[in-house]
């Protein structure tokens, strides 16, 4: 399953309990299609004490989010945009937003 998108990209959340929120991703799962995005889809997980964390008690993390509900943000539009794939003229392959043609990094 192939991804657009990768670890630091600066997503949208375009549906669920987050939606219109923005974040940077923190980890990618292509295996099973999820993502995790900083500070967004927050849940409390009861934590029980152990060697690492001395003191138990209720901790917020991330969880994951699938990949269809986010869109990256391009830079220059400051949207969020659908992604595609480019070969420029020497051979290299770049994402470009589909808006405004902005190339976005190289893949």
């Amino acid at each position: 399953m192939g991804l657009k998108v990768k670890k630091d990209d600066m997503v949208e959340v375009i549906a669920g309990k987050d939606k219109g929120r923005r974040g940077k991703i923190l980890s990618v799962i292509p295996e099973i299609g999820y993502v995790y995005v900083e500070k967004l889809n927050i849940v409390k997980k009861h934590q029980k004490p152990n060697q690492q964390t001395r003191q138990g008690g209720i901790v917020e993390k991330e969880n994951k989010i699938k990949v269809d509900n986010i869109q990256v943000v391009c830079s220059k539009c400051d949207k969020a945009v659908r992604i595609g794939k480019k070969l420029l003229e020497d051979g290299t392959k770049v994402r470009v937003c589909r808006k405004c043609g902005e190339v976005l990094d190289a893949v």
